[in-house]
């Protein structure tokens, strides 16, 4: 009896090596990146949001402070922001102004400018936020 031998299948190898990757290969890894991204990226907008509340928050309080002192020195509050510049209009107040006590008027985080208004012998400073507009709900208000 013999025995009969089955032909041994070797496996083809190419004769050069596999480089670079597979579709799917990138395609798996451009959606880990754009997962990643998403995350990142809505971390980093509620940062700036915040940030620049904050930002808007400190400038309306030094500009408290400018009308604080503004109201000692002249008595009275100044009927604009303008006034913390230019000095008072009244003729019988220019009198006691000196010098500007803010060089310039500064602009909430996002450009606009600042609300400014006198009810007796209160103020109000409002930012109308990052909508822009004023008496909404994004509104910052600092109050004396």
């Amino acid at each position: 009896m013999r025995i009969q031998t089955l032909p041994v299948i070797k496996k083809r190898r190419s004769a050069r090596p596999r480089l670079g990757f597979t579709l799917l290969e990138l395609l798996l890894v451009l959606a880990i990146l754009v997962v990643l991204g998403g995350i990142v990226g809505g971390n980093m907008l509620g940062a700036k949001k915040s940030a620049d509340q904050d930002a808007t928050q400190i400038q309306m309080d030094k500009i408290k402070t400018v009308i604080q002192m503004y109201q000692l020195k002249m008595n009275s509050l100044p009927e604009t922001l303008e006034a913390l510049r230019d000095g008072p209009s009244d003729a019988a107040k220019k009198a006691k102004w000196i010098e500007p006590m803010m060089k310039e008027i500064p602009t909430d985080a996002w450009g606009n400018p600042f609300v400014y208004s006198v009810n007796g012998n209160s103020f109000e400073i409002r930012s109308g936020g990052i909508d822009g507009q004023v008496n909404t709900d994004d509104d910052i208000i600092v109050t004396d």
